[in-house]
């Protein structure tokens, strides 16, 4: 089971999956950033200053609070601010991600564009005995 493992773990697709979801970890931690210490606060301030992941609208009577934080502790939110948050850092990592693909993809087209074509393969004997036939019919 031991050689089992060290088999699966040495194969390179796995290594590569493993880069890609520590490097998408990141890249995310840093998009996540960027939405809530960047776009947020000026959406907010266009918005009238509020900080947007404080819009919620409150389930239960209870809730008298004016943050979200101390809102959830009150009872059931309606957090529909953070959502958006969320659901514009998809956005932005999303389109991060197909730059990215996007990028690679050109690269290997250009790639393949300047690989030098490979030389044709001779036909094999009686494709080429049936080609010379027919030229030397065509010229009777």
């Amino acid at each position: 089971m031991l050689k089992e493992f060290q088999e699966f773990i040495s194969r390179g697709n796995v290594m590569d999956l493993a880069v890609g979801v520590i490097i998408g970890a990141a890249v995310g931690r840093i998009v996540d950033s960027l939405v809530s210490d960047i776009i947020m606060p000026i959406i907010g301030a266009i918005f009238g200053g509020l900080d947007f992941n404080n819009y919620f609208l409150p389930l239960s009577s209870a809730v008298n609070a004016t943050s979200l934080a101390e809102a959830k502790r009150q009872g059931a939110v309606f957090a529909y601010g953070s959502f958006i948050t969320v659901a514009l850092n998809f956005i932005i990592l999303a389109f991060i991600i197909f730059l990215m693909v996007k990028a690679v993809n050109d690269l290997r087209r250009r790639l393949e564009r300047e690989k030098p074509a490979a030389p044709a393969a001779a036909p094999p004997a009686d494709v080429a005995l049936l080609t010379e036939i027919r030229d030397l019919l065509a010229r009777k």
